[in-house]
């Protein structure tokens, strides 16, 4: 990326975010309106990159880079595929009970890799549409838009999910039935539970958030107390639909802190882990951080350095604890701008004056390791995911101007879910 240096803040930042969003549209199905994974030939859809593309389209708009009816005939498009789509058991139906495969066919919506019906997935999807129903609040097409969304979201079957248990499967296959784990510990799995209990038709049983948050892991890590989930995307994709600075529920009522702050004390654990780099990978110090889940080198293991070093692909990387191989994702930085402002430009811009190749065209690869060195250069991630440029929008707008905060504020459905959940004070 060129001229980093004589960018203010506010022009970099938006340079990036306009760049982000553009993937959203430039890898976007025609007829569908699907988003691709990522933008290798042949990338299926991914169901939670199409809830972040719903969420940035009202981006888009308020910055000026998409009409409002251009904005409103992709979201219909979108819905109206959903709605249409086939919901059954059959192996190749795009979903079943309101849920959806992770993966789709671009053209066609049907199943792809034999994946699994996703509840997070579908969740993130979820949220995307009714941060469509909530932006849209116009005549026509727009009144169809917010009939469809609800449409979505009252057919989602989230006790269904329960397998007539207190818990909450991680998903589901038509092959084998539901998968043998749940969710345990603190995670990305928030907004799933938020809307599982908002509901008016299917919701969560009472006992599900419980039994949920006390498999949670409180620990105080280099000198500060917090809320344990290795991977720092765990601790933003909840938090990129959900404000949740002052509201809290039973677990950090007793823990006197809520979520937002838990978030903040991890990045900093992250910056303190980067500045201690116990592996002695290169790079790493207070402003080269941001381990979490994304793409990494596949290669054999190898001695460098006196140490002995693995390599884990595709993998969600955790601090401290790990796994950690000397892989950070180049976008995790600036995504954290709502917490962490400072950190997240001092960071970003080290990394783009000491490592320009991690964004081309202005956008953040996946992933990049400068341990493992390919030729003069460190490994780097092939092209861009959707998830890492969709959160990357839709953080900084939350940063510059709180827009999709505010929409999913004036929710009733996700209020209500918070509510049976036992979030109060705040914004509640």
């Amino acid at each position: 990326m060129d001229g980093v240096r004589l960018l203010s803040d506010e022009a970099l930042v938006e340079r990036l975010q306009r760049a982000a969003f553009s993937y959203l549209v430039d890898y976007a199905d025609e007829d569908t309106g699907l988003v691709a994974d990522t933008s290798r030939p042949g990338s299926p859809c991914s169901i939670a990159v199409v809830g972040f593309a719903l969420s940035c389209y009202p981006v888009a708009v308020q910055n000026g880079w998409m009409s409002r009816p251009e904005a409103a005939a992709r979201t219909f498009k979108v819905l109206r595929f959903f709605a249409r789509s086939t919901q059954s058991a059959a192996s190749d139906a795009t979903g079943y009970k309101g849920f959806y495969y992770h993966f789709l066919d671009m053209k066609t919506g049907k199943r792809v890799w034999q994946c699994e019906l996703s509840l997070v997935d579908t969740a993130l999807l979820i949220a995307g549409i009714l941060v469509a129903a909530g932006y849209f609040d116009g005549d026509n097409e727009e009144r169809e838009i917010r009939e469809h969304a609800d449409a979505l979201y009252r057919r989602v079957d989230w006790r269904w999910a329960q397998n007539e248990t207190a818990g909450l499967s991680q998903g589901w296959k038509p092959e084998c039935g539901f998968l043998h784990y749940g969710w345990e510990g603190y995670n990305e799995a928030l907004i799933l539970y938020v809307l599982g209990f908002g509901s008016p038709t299917f919701p969560l049983t009472a006992s599900c958030y419980e039994t949920w948050s006390l498999t949670y892991q409180w620990e105080n890590l280099m000198d500060r107390n917090v809320l344990y989930s290795g991977p720092l995307f765990t601790h933003l994709f909840s938090h990129a639909w959900i404000d949740f600075r002052g509201i809290r529920d039973a677990f950090m009522r007793e823990k006197n802190s809520d979520y937002f702050e838990n978030t903040k004390n991890t990045i900093a654990i992250h910056r303190d882990y980067g500045e201690r780099n116990p592996y002695e990978f290169a790079g790493y110090s207070r402003d080269f951080w941001g381990v979490t889940a994304g793409d990494g080198p596949s290669v054999p293991a190898l001695r460098q350095s006196g140490r002995d070093r693995r390599f884990y692909g595709y993998m969600s990387r955790g601090v401290p604890y790990g796994p950690d191989d000397g892989t950070i994702s180049p976008w995790a930085m600036l995504a954290t701008l709502p917490y962490a402002a400072e950190a997240a430009l001092s960071g970003t811009r080290h990394l783009l004056e000491t490592y320009p190749q991690v964004c081309t065209a202005d956008r953040f690869s996946s992933g990049f390791n400068p341990t493992l060195r390919c030729g003069s250069e460190g490994w780097l991630s092939e092209g861009w995911y959707g998830l890492d440029q969709g959160l990357l929008a839709m953080t900084i707008e939350n940063h510059r101007t709180g827009l999709i905060w505010n929409i999913i504020r004036r929710c009733g459905y996700v209020r209500d879910g918070l509510a049976r959940a036992g979030f109060n004070g705040g914004w509640l």
